[in-house]
């Protein structure tokens, strides 16, 4: 389980990273939310893959930490989605303005040479 959630989190960083590198707007933009997904991934694992475990301590009893979920991580996540989603659709409206106004999409603003 562990391998394969990290090979995820490795072909997402690797795509990301290789997709920021690429001279079209629309392909940066697609390769930060590769990224910002792989770091959400990675701040998930960060609480520990437990399956099957409690979501809520019992007070009655002496509680184990370690056989509960860490909520904290799952906060974080859940925060940097929503804030993933604005600034993609703040990205996506400046990409719009940008080729409207330059008519094409490049990162530097000039296109291929002919």
């Amino acid at each position: 389980m562990e391998t394969i959630y990290a090979l995820a989190i490795g072909v997402l960083t690797g795509s990301g990273v290789w997709l920021l590198l690429r001279p079209r707007t629309f392909q940066v933009i697609v390769g930060l939310s590769l990224l910002s997904y792989a770091v959400n991934l990675f701040i998930f694992g960060m609480g520990r893959l437990l399956i099957g475990g409690a979501p809520i301590i019992e007070t009655l009893s002496k509680a184990d930490p370690a056989l509960y979920d860490d909520p904290v991580p799952q906060a974080l996540v859940l925060t940097a989605i929503v804030i993933g989603f604005a600034t993609t659709a703040l990205f996506l409206v400046v990409l719009l303005a940008s080729r409207g106004l330059t008519g094409n999409d490049h990162v530097d603003g000039s296109g291929p040479e002919a």
